[in-house]
């Protein structure tokens, strides 16, 4: 009976190594990755030296986590969007106040020429606020394509909202999945004060961020699958097509937000992964890659990184924290008053700096 029961052991322990193998290379996923050859990662060196600028950061309570975003309302208070669904407003010594909640995962926000905040929710696509706190859904398809996850906004003078679907390939908790499989899934989008919605580019690497020109005349577009930023122009004869304007970029770009004197702020979420730059030419190890649990897939650093950039894409301000201690997985920084308010979709604060000179 010993011999038997042993025998079967060794038999299990020799077949794992197979069965681990088969599973890994054959068992089914929905996942559908392309080969993608990234550049060379830039070293962090010259304008991309490491340094402790966000080691500092204070750290605004909001009651919950993942603030992803910020935006400042007419009434001057600041308002952040949580994991569990709520809208909160931070008021000036006291605690978080919930705002609204829209049902879903709000992401982006930013208030329009009206007084509404728009808001670009992961689950519901885009959705305005009133004063009151009522949640109306204005868009959650386009030319009968759901939104898969929509990310980010902002908004022109006349109300006119650009924002991005990230991807209609796979919806919020995915979005590693998303970035590994580097398909073209993502799009620019704009919804009217009339009610319609069109088109404006298709075909983005995981469209994240946006962040209008002062003249209205381009937006730029985070893709955060290829680490660059996108410059598509709005109007004119070059209306609609994206040319990049940064690219190569150290880390994972998300929101991008227009600063005051013409520099846009580039918030990276994490530095790039050097196993998925080598993984990305081959789909098949990408796919054994996305059979993995979670817990093994390998996880991004934390490691704060915000960057400013001139309207020509140089970069003019470079603030870090390595060790991720101060504030780190950053996805926005938005500039007001002379400070930068750094959204986390990690964390259960909102960050706070000085705006570098």
């Amino acid at each position: 009976m010993l011999r038997r029961a042993s025998a079967r052991t060794a038999t299990l322990v020799l077949a794992a190594p197979a069965l681990a193998l088969a599973y890994l290379g054959l068992w089914p996923i929905s996942s559908r990755p392309v080969a993608w050859i990234p550049p060379r990662a830039p070293e962090l060196v010259g304008p991309l030296a490491v340094n402790q600028a966000l080691s500092a950061v204070d750290r605004l309570d909001v009651g919950g986590r993942g603030p992803e975003d910020v935006a400042f309302g007419p009434d001057g208070l600041l308002y952040a969007g949580l994991e569990d669904g709520r809208i909160v407003r931070l008021k000036p010594g006291s605690a978080a106040e919930t705002f609204t909640h829209t049902g879903g995962r709000p992401l982006g926000l930013r208030f329009g020429p009206d007084g509404r905040l728009f808001v670009a929710d992961a689950r519901r696509g885009l959705l305005a606020v009133k004063a009151d706190g009522r949640v109306a859904v204005l868009t959650s398809s386009h030319d009968g394509r759901p939104y898969g996850l929509t990310d980010d906004l902002d908004v022109t003078a006349d109300g006119t909202v650009y924002f991005t679907d990230a991807t209609d390939r796979h919806g919020l908790g995915r979005s590693v999945e998303s970035i590994v499989e580097h398909q073209a899934r993502g799009r620019l989008l704009a919804h009217g004060p009339d009610g319609s919605t069109r088109l404006v580019a298709d075909g983005l690497y995981f469209a994240n961020g946006v962040a209008l020109a002062a003249d209205e005349s381009y937006a730029l577009v985070a893709e955060t699958a290829s680490y660059r930023v996108l410059k598509c122009a709005l109007a004119g004869e070059r209306r609609g097509r994206c040319d990049v304007f940064a690219d190569n970029l150290p880390g994972f770009p998300d929101g991008v937000t227009r600063g005051e004197g013409g520099v846009f702020w580039v918030a990276l979420f994490a530095p790039r992964n050097a196993l998925l730059d080598r993984l990305h030419p081959y789909p098949a190890l990408k796919k054994a890659l996305l059979r993995l649990p979670g817990w093994l897939r390998p996880r991004a650093q934390g490691h704060g990184f915000v960057l400013g950039l001139d309207a020509q894409g140089r970069i003019v301000h470079n603030l870090q924290d390595p060790s991720g201690r101060g504030f780190a997985f950053i996805t926005n920084a938005v500039e007001n008053r002379g400070a930068l308010y750094l959204g986390s979709l990690e964390l259960p604060a909102v960050g706070r700096i000085r705006r570098p000179d």
